[in-house]
């Protein structure tokens, strides 16, 4: 009998630990936490996400099973350097490479987009102002926006709450711009400034959708900017 009541605490327990596993996850995946970067402290942790000691063990332990951080004792908890992945090979250095990529964004960044409309936070969507801010400064001073687009999407992929769609995205890492993936002589005469700013206009797009929490409009706006992206890019080479 006393295991059944115990049952529904130990539920709960777990489900936090999974939460807050996802979020540190997260923080990691996006560079938010470099490899060699302590952890917080257990109190730390505590105040900040308001769970026990117990929840906060339980997901350092999953967190080292997977991989992503050791414990040294008497010292800390610190991010580590995560092994190749093994799994997936993607040639992304030629032009059949970039539209194969874009193929597959399609599937997955339409969803993300819709995902992220419903379950944003105001932080989060603040944080993909701040990276399109940035993109259009760079952008206009003729720098590269590689960071800044490739930042936008990786926190579209972050708000839906899914860590699977932000591993997915940041395995891909600089092969989801497809500008910087092929060489001067495939990309003959395109104009890559002039893509840039098309791209900016679909980014608005897409983020006015997500603040607007309309999950239909944010799916059609990025198909519209990866659909875009593939025949701007291509064109010259069909």
């Amino acid at each position: 009998m006393q295991d059944d009541l115990d049952a529904p605490a130990r539920k709960r327990t777990h489900n936090l630990a999974h939460d807050l596993v996802a979020k540190l996850t997260q923080s990691i995946l996006l560079g938010q936490m470099l490899p060699g970067d302590k952890l917080p402290s257990e109190n730390s942790i505590v105040q900040e996400h308001g769970v026990s000691r117990t929840v906060v063990r339980e997901a350092i332990s999953k967190l080292q099973a997977s991989g992503l951080v050791e414990t040294r004792h008497g010292i800390g908890t610190f991010v580590i350097e995560r092994a190749p992945e093994q799994g997936l090979r993607l040639n992304v250095d030629t032009a059949l490479g970039v539209r194969s990529i874009l193929e597959l964004r399609l599937g997955l960044e339409t969803q993300a987009a819709a995902l992220a409309a419903i379950r944003r936070t105001d932080p989060q969507l603040a944080q993909m102002r701040e990276a399109l801010d940035d993109y259009q400064s760079l952008l206009a001073n003729n720098d590269s926006c590689v960071e800044a687009d490739r930042r936008f999407h990786l926190l579209i992929a972050e708000a839906t709450g899914n860590v699977c769609f932000t591993e997915i995205m940041q395995h891909l890492g600089s092969a989801m711009i497809p500008r910087t993936r092929v060489n001067a002589a495939e990309r003959g005469a395109a104009d890559l400034s002039k893509l840039g700013q098309l791209a900016n206009l679909e980014h608005e797009a897409i983020l006015n959708a997500i603040k607007r929490q309309d999950a239909d409009a944010a799916r059609a706006a990025m198909w519209l900017h990866l659909t875009n992206s593939r025949d701007r890019f291509l064109a010259d080479r069909d």
